[in-house]
């Protein structure tokens, strides 16, 4: 039995039951693992001995389709992951990590249309071609949006310049002004308790085209999307972490 096949009958047995009652839109699990799987294969990077395929995916769904299934999730993200495993071991693609899938609502999609976006999660750098830049942390690409009607089209990124915020450790952190200091001194914009966060660890800057993180020179770094970074620009669902402490990046 093919990979997509063995996924549908196992999605089958649950839409007999709970996803039965989410799924009545046009958004069908089995057709998002199709747009996942050449998602992934068509956003390879060849390196000296491996094709590298994308790791990380975000899912797009209208607000209406998101509203019916949310309470499923979990059990749909891990079926989608092992099927992009068993994709990427069957068709000899090499992966950094175990493919992780995330969903998020635009309410510029209609009724069921879905977009991905697909990123490489930090390559191994002895791995990678000496001439080919590194994929930027912050930078999840283009996003395809699929249609029931089987067309597809590129989704123009929205206009990230509204009310940002850093999410963790149960509070929400309104960033305000043009520069914001994160770390674990008092006199930061926002404090973080975590030994591991240096006094100042990262600044976050409102600039013309969007939001930019920059390490301050602290000890241990900052990751953005588990990818080591001095310098990236932020799009909400961004996740920064910063000594043991996990960041999320949104907008409002």
């Amino acid at each position: 039995m093919s990979v997509l096949r063995n996924l549908e009958a196992k999605l089958g047995g649950l839409v007999e039951g709970a996803f039965g009652r989410a799924f009545k839109t046009n958004v069908q699990p089995v057709e998002l693992a199709h747009k996942l799987a050449k998602e992934m294969e068509e956003n390879q990077m060849a390196s000296v001995s491996r094709v590298y395929v994308p790791n990380h995916y975000r899912v797009f769904l209208s607000p209406a389709d998101r509203e019916q299934f949310a309470s499923y999730e979990p059990a749909l993200r891990k079926e989608l992951s092992d099927y992009l495993l068993e994709h990427a071991r069957q068709e000899r693609l090499a992966l950094t990590s175990r493919p992780q899938v995330e969903f998020h609502t635009d309410d510029r999609l209609d009724l069921g249309e879905f977009g991905i976006q697909a990123q490489l999660l930090s390559p191994p750098e002895e791995e990678a071609p000496a001439d080919a830049p590194a994929p930027s942390a912050g930078d999840f690409g283009h996003t395809m949006v699929y249609t029931p009607a089987g067309d597809a089209r590129l989704l123009e990124p929205k206009d990230e310049r509204g009310q940002a915020l850093l999410v963790g450790g149960g509070r929400r952190n309104v960033l305000s002004g043009r520069r914001v200091v994160v770390g674990r001194s008092r006199d930061c914009d926002v404090v973080v308790n975590d030994p591991n966060v240096s006094r100042r660890h990262v600044e976050i800057r409102r600039e013309d085209d969007g939001w930019m993180l920059a390490d301050l020179g602290s000890t241990n770094g900052v990751r953005v999307n588990g990818r080591r970074v001095e310098r990236a620009p932020l799009r909400s669902g961004d996740r920064i972490t910063i000594g043991v402490t996990d960041l999320t990046f949104e907008l409002e």
